[in-house]
């Protein structure tokens, strides 16, 4: 049986498995983009994809998933296979930096508040770096925030994360007024 302290957080694609399992200049990269909001760049996208699902299918994860949580107050999935077919009749595994970024799940049964009519149901779900991957129910699920195709808020995350940025924003003002550099707050 193993020890609590050593399987705790095992099946979270936290900061030190990141660290073990990605290039140096890559997981370096990708703490800027998590730490400072630099943009995620599709290359160092691929090379975290690629470590994320070498680490998921070694937990057990066959497929994954951009997991987030709609107006409905009940969180949502929609899965996708890891595998992709070759001309020749089989299947190779793989998974995208462009699919870890974004993904189109449909959004019409989601409550629309009046922002959409049911045939304009195109829902985007965006990666959320600031949130760990985790391996469930042998799915990788990948934290993400959900918008309408016009940029409308269709979960709960999505305000949460425009609201820091609007405080970021303002504090770096203020900061400014005490002759202060740049810092993220």
């Amino acid at each position: 049986m193993s020890h609590v302290s050593e399987i705790y957080g095992s099946m979270v694609f936290n900061e030190h498995t990141m660290q073990e399992r990605l290039p140096s200049a890559t997981y370096k990269q990708l703490m800027r983009t998590i730490k400072d909001g630099e943009p995620l760049n599709l290359e160092v996208a691929n090379v975290v994809a690629h470590a994320m699902k070498e680490w998921a299918i070694e937990k057990g994860a066959t497929h994954y998933t951009h997991w987030f949580q709609p107006l409905t107050g009940i969180t949502s999935e929609k899965h996708d296979a890891f595998l992709d077919p070759t001309p020749d009749g089989r299947a190779i595994q793989s998974f995208s930096g462009k699919e870890l970024i974004q993904g189109e799940p449909d959004a019409s049964s989601f409550p629309s508040g009046g922002l959409r009519a049911t045939f304009e149901a195109r829902g985007y779900t965006a990666w959320d770096p600031t949130s760990y991957a985790f391996v469930k129910d042998e799915v990788l699920c990948i934290p993400t925030a959900f918008c309408s195709y016009t940029g409308e808020a269709l979960d709960k995350k999505t305000p949460l994360l425009r609201s820091m940025v609007a405080i970021d924003e303002q504090a770096n003002r203020v900061l400014k007024l005490f002759g202060e550099g740049h810092q993220k707050v």
